[in-house]
């Protein structure tokens, strides 16, 4: 058995640590200890990637991971969320892509991200408008500019929702080994 301050040791030589000012016992107040003991870091590895469930609002768990729903396309402003989101993910700071911007219009079917990466490439991609979902195709393209040569990213399954990480090849290793297999690469 793995207790929850075991399982947060294994995760921080991981590079997954708490978000400062975020504690246990805003862990515990959506789970109890049980909950995240009985089949360690499966619970444990979600809730990484959502916010806390109390005041102040809007403050996840951890910046590094994250419960991405796919269903999340509500109109402008949607794909710079998850740009945004996926840089802070792989340890960026949230402007890492320039010149950042997008158009979403859901009735008319019309869509458009830009970007320029930090190496001075730019991006204009046209996702295809499916009612509130992103487009897989520009979810991979977006993904595929964040990676390096040797860190990817790793998603947990969690139904509509991937819970998104981004790790070192031997770190994902590890982290399957104690999780029972819960990662996969996504590209």
């Amino acid at each position: 058995m793995s207790t929850l301050e075991q399982q947060l040791q294994a995760l921080k030589r991981l590079g997954l640590t708490l978000n400062e000012g975020v504690t246990i016992d805003d862990l515990l107040h959506s789970f109890s200890r049980e909950e995240y003991e009985k089949r360690p870091f499966d619970l444990l590895l979600f809730v990484f990637g959502v916010e806390i469930e109390r005041e102040p609002w809007g403050r996840p768990f951890c910046s590094r991971v994250w419960n991405f729903d796919l269903e999340c396309i509500t109109g402008t402003g949607s794909y710079e969320r998850i740009v945004r989101r996926c840089c802070e993910v792989a340890g960026h700071s949230r402007d890492h892509m320039k010149e950042l911007s997008d158009f979403v219009d859901l009735r008319t079917g019309v869509a458009w991200l830009k970007y320029t990466r930090p190496d001075g490439v730019a991006r204009h991609w046209k996702p295809k408008v499916q009612d509130d979902w992103a487009d897989p195709k520009i979810v991979a393209a977006i993904l595929g500019d964040l990676e390096t040569k040797d860190r990817f990213f790793y998603f947990k399954d969690n139904g509509q929702a991937m819970v998104l990480y981004f790790l070192t090849p031997a770190a994902a290793a590890e982290l399957n080994t104690l999780s029972g297999a819960a990662l996969k690469r996504v590209l």
